[in-house]
């Protein structure tokens, strides 16, 4: 196929949806996931304030949610998508079943990040009175910074992976693009182009996110 000003224009329509898709789901994303990650790692057993059934109903309904392949939940929440933003095709209806698929991700990144957290340094902050809300905002969250922005790399590379499958389904951006020209039309060309455009996106968040864990890592300076 030629790459004329037409076909141009189709990939700089679809990186944009990318970035759209994978820039709004990550927020939203973690909005709920930290929160929750928060909340499995307070509540745990060995944590600030056990809660034993509240964590374990928690873990279990984050674990049911991420056993489920990304492509079957997608066709399984279309009703809720199609209450929550009025469709079920395009770039903006992959929002919500993105966002349920990467929160409760998010969640158990965010969960094993705090749990890297030195116990010495908590146990600190308890005896000088610290409650729990400054223990995780003053303690929690600077200490486990370098990790949650190595998670943040993975946990986005992996809505980029799930909003590539969405063009399945009706969704927009450069995985429609791929499926559309280079599985159902054949045309080889666009899907190596295509794909080569999400490895680039890969690289630069993976970049971005090590320099920053290397900015904010206490132990390499």
């Amino acid at each position: 196929m030629t790459f004329d000003a037409a076909t141009m224009e189709m990939l700089g329509k679809g990186l944009l949806e990318s970035l759209y898709m994978i820039g709004l789901s990550s927020a939203i994303s973690y909005l709920i996931g930290i929160p929750l990650g928060i909340i499995l790692v307070v509540t745990d057993k060995d944590g600030i304030r056990p809660m034993p059934a509240l964590q374990t109903v928690l873990g279990i309904a984050i674990n049911l949610l991420r056993a489920v392949p990304f492509i079957i939940l997608l066709i399984m929440v279309l009703p809720i998508t199609e209450l929550i933003v009025g469709t079920v095709v395009g770039s903006k209806a992959i929002i919500p079943p993105l966002v349920i698929a990467a929160a409760p991700y998010i969640a158990r990144m965010v969960e094993s990040s705090f749990k890297e957290v030195d116990a010495g340094v908590i146990e600190a902050a308890k005896s000088m009175g610290a409650n729990t809300f400054q223990i995780v905002w003053k303690v929690l969250l600077p200490e486990a910074k370098p990790s949650l922005l190595v998670g943040a790399a993975i946990s986005i590379t992996t809505i980029l992976g799930y909003s590539a499958m969405a063009g399945f389904v009706g969704g927009g951006g450069l995985g429609a693009i791929a499926i559309n020209y280079g599985y159902y039309r054949y045309e080889l060309s666009i899907m190596f182009v295509t794909a080569a455009i999400l490895v680039i996106i890969v690289q630069i968040i993976q970049e971005v996110m090590m320099r920053l864990t290397r900015a904010t890592d206490k132990r390499i300076r």
